[in-house]
C-alpha cells in the first residue's frame, strides 16, 4: 500500500470539553474528514460515486485508543494508512498527531455498499487501481 496520507486539523474553542481538551467524539470527525479527503487526493468523489454508480463507503467498525490530549490552538496532523484492501472492505489505520506525538490511534473497518439495497458491494476499480 502507500504511504500515509496527512490532513491538518487546528483545534478551536468548539472542539474542546469543559476540560480544555478536545472531546473525545471530535475525534471521529477528524478521523471520518481525513479519510474523505483522502479519497479526494486519489480522485474519488464520494457523491458522485452514490449518483453515478449507487456505490456508498461505510464505517463497518471502529477502534480508538486515546493517549495523550489536543488542546486548543493545536494544529494536528491526521493520517490514513491503508492496512488491507479486500473485495467490498478496506482496514484504515488513523492516527492524530501534534508534532511526534501521538494523540489517538484508530482502526477502520469501511465497507463499501450498494446505496440501494445496503447490501456489500465490490470496491470500484478506480480505487483499487489508485491503491
Amino acid at each position: 500500500m502507500s504511504t500515509p496520507f496527512c490532513w491538518p486539523v487546528r483545534i478551536y474553542y468548539e472542539d474542546t470539553d469543559a476540560g480544555g481538551v478536545v472531546y473525545y467524539a471530535n475525534y471521529m470527525k477528524f478521523f471520518e474528514r481525513a479519510r474523505t479527503e483522502w479519497l479526494r487526493s486519489l480522485g474519488l468523489n464520494q457523491d458522485k460515486l452514490a449518483q453515478e454508480q449507487d456505490l456508498i463507503f461505510v464505517v463497518r467498525r471502529a477502534a480508538l485508543d486515546f493517549a495523550r490530549p489536543a488542546r486548543l490552538d493545536d494544529l494536528l496532523e491526521v493520517t490514513v494508512e491503508p492496512q488491507r484492501l479486500a473485495h467490498v472492505y478496506l482496514l484504515l489505520a488513523q492516527e492524530a498527531r501534534c508534532g511526534a506525538q501521538v494523540l489517538a490511534r484508530a482502526e477502520f473497518k469501511v465497507a463499501c455498499l450498494d446505496r440501494r439495497n445496503f447490501k456489500p458491494a465490490a470496491i470500484p476499480q478506480c480505487l483499487r487501481d489508485r491503491l
